[in-house]
């Protein structure tokens, strides 16, 4: 496809807030992040900004909020040059950023966490409680967010969350705010909302930068969308004058399949089961309450829920994390309950949530992380028992990093180096190619870009197709919708519901996995 010529919606009625001309980063030794890229943010618009993984998206607003330096440009906040040494600068400057992680204290309150850094003093010097309560109260009220500012954070939805860490900003003046996948881990029902809430922002005169890989979002909310493909910006255009299918081919220079795309299959032999499953915390709170899971062979079966639901748990229980107070895991027709971690790899793959922490080790290279677990358990990867392989494996990580399009420089390269869509493409790789007959994936698409979601699909489905029984958990209910054969809804550790994927929809899952009412199951 011929890249689009840049078009821009100009209203007479908005100023341009912030100019970035011609940025260029280059990462060591080689890895252009950014390439000539030149953008605007008109005051009171939502812009979005979309592309594949390591388009430079996140490069681009780490730059513009002083996480990282610039190579050559220049950015200008109402016609002067700005250059921010920390975030910190940033928001003295009225920029702020909402990441994908929330970093709030569970335990302080709404308002404690809100002004956090920024605590009104009072009579020696102490923090003035009153004043700094009523102050949040008056930003709560101001931006009409449905928030007690006396409740602790810990005992807050992930959406309510969410809120407070917008309001953070908002309590310091921002007035441009750079929100990172917002809608990550939201309901359907709880989006809207969140929406709603931006929109007022933007009216009042807030300018919002919108970076999701989700495009019917994008073209929901925003007023104008930009387009970075491989570093360089392919296009910006209004919202009203684009749809789904060319931001996706603008972005990843092909066409791309959105419909579903699994065919019923016909389950074969069980293969998974997890039977009365129980297990408590501590303090005798129930995480998972009877809990009894079966995947066939060929099926592919999603769980939904509101995260904090049990999701966590029932996968630490699965891969040996967590040892279940009442219950029974099998494999294959093998008891595994008591099994080690290595011993359960024998018999499933695994594709962690958390990428960085339990998925791989950054400071190693990408090909040790694309061999481990291959390494132990195929004798192909060492020789003489223990000895490594050195040619078997370099041939290894460059056939997954070939299938999967694995955007680097070179395979010695740390791990640490890749952007994180890259790094989960690592991961995906890695685990699906074991010859496992169970497969389970926690969130394996968050953080990826449209055309490498495509992919992984069909990866998936391709698996199941060779008879493997595969587990998803995914927060993004489109994702279930397009490649399961049925969906269980796992609400205050229980599963309330076991519906056939064709014979429900959307709403009725997000009804279920806020309210848990048994329907099905």
């Amino acid at each position: 496809m011929s890249e689009m010529t840049e078009s821009v919606r100009r209203d007479d009625n908005l100023t341009s807030l912030i100019e970035i001309n011609h940025l260029v980063k280059i990462f060591p030794p080689n890895v252009v992040a950014l390439n000539d890229v030149s953008v605007d943010f008109q005051e009171g618009e939502i812009h979005a900004i979309v592309g594949e993984n390591g388009a430079g998206k996140s490069t681009l607003m780490k730059i513009l909020y002083g996480m990282i330096p610039a190579d050559s440009g220049e950015i200008l906040y109402r016609g002067k040059p700005i250059r921010f040494a920390n975030p910190g600068e940033a928001i003295r400057s009225k920029i702020g950023m909402v990441h994908q992680e929330i970093l709030l204290i569970p335990q302080y309150t709404v308002w404690e966490n809100v002004i956090l850094g920024m605590e009104p003093l009072g009579k020696l010097n102490r923090i003035h409680r009153d004043l700094a309560r009523k102050q949040v109260q008056d930003r709560i009220d101001e931006f009409q967010f449905n928030l007690d500012p006396d409740a602790k954070v810990e005992d807050l939805s992930v959406a309510a969350r969410q809120k407070v860490e917008i309001l953070k900003l908002l309590y310091r003046d921002v007035t441009f705010l750079i929100l990172d996948e917002p809608t990550a881990v939201l309901t359907p029902q709880e989006i809207p909302q969140l929406f709603d809430e931006l929109r007022r922002l933007r009216n009042n005169g807030h300018t919002i930068a919108f970076i999701s890989h989700h495009l019917d979002e994008v073209l929901e909310l925003s007023d104008r969308i930009s387009v970075l493909r491989k570093g360089k910006k392919v296009a910006t255009i209004p919202a009203s004058q684009t749809s789904e299918s060319l931001l996706a081919e603008m972005m990843v220079g092909r066409e791309v399949v959105f419909e579903s795309i699994k065919e019923t299959v016909r389950p074969g032999k069980l293969i998974f089961s997890l039977q009365n499953i129980r297990l408590q915390s501590p303090n005798k709170k129930k995480l998972l309450d009877d809990v009894n899971i079966e995947v066939k062979a060929g099926e592919i079966v999603g769980i939904a829920g509101v995260e904090g639901n049990g999701q966590l748990e029932l996968v630490e229980v699965i891969t040996g994390l967590a040892t279940p107070d009442q219950g029974q895991l099998l494999i294959n027709g093998v008891n595994l309950t008591k099994a080690s971690i290595l011993e359960r790899r024998k018999y499933m793959a695994f594709v962690p949530q958390d990428r960085a922490l339990m998925g791989s080790c950054l400071n190693a290279s990408i090909k040790e992380n694309l061999i481990m677990t291959h390494y132990k358990l195929n004798p192909e990867f060492t020789r003489h028992g223990h000895i490594l392989n050195d040619r078997k494996s370099t041939e290894f990580a460059y056939e997954i990093q070939e299938k999967f399009d694995i955007q680097l420089h070179s395979i010695e390269d740390e791990m640490k180096s890749l952007s994180g869509g890259n790094q989960q493409k690592v991961i995906l790789g890695r685990e699906l190619l074991l010859s496992a007959p169970f497969i389970l994936l926690d969130q394996p698409t968050r953080g990826l870009d449209v055309g490498s979601i495509e992919y992984v699909h069909q990866q998936i489905i391709r698996m199941s197709k060779e008879n493997r029984a595969i587990l998803l958990l995914s927060s993004d209910l489109e994702e279930l919708f397009r490649i399961t054969d049925r969906i269980l809804v796992l609400h205050r550790g229980q599963i309330v519901a076991n519906l056939i994927t064709n014979e429900t929809n959307i709403n009725e899952v997000g009804y279920l996995m806020l309210e848990g009412a048994a329907h099905g199951a």
